[in-house]
């Protein structure tokens, strides 16, 4: 049996950037479309159906650890 602290607290782009506001809802779908193998490699989000799910807290640490650093193509 899991941990409840290991279970993903997933939400949707509007509510993760509801709560942090530093995201706009088009700079964090930007971001899931360029990053998208990193971000699923990562755990950090899912997709279930058309709906992209954000696991809140490896989100923010992918972002922590430079993740987003450089979001399109190579820099």
């Amino acid at each position: 049996m899991t941990n409840a602290t290991e279970t993903p607290q997933y939400v949707t782009v509007k509510q993760f950037c509801e709560k942090h506001q530093a995201f706009s809802i088009g700079g964090l779908r930007s971001a899931i479309f360029w990053k998208r193998d990193e971000l699923e490699k990562a755990n950090a989000v899912t997709q279930l159906g058309r709906r992209v799910l954000i696991d809140e807290n490896r989100f923010l640490q992918f972002v922590q650890a430079g993740g987003l650093r450089s979001v399109r193509g190579a820099a």
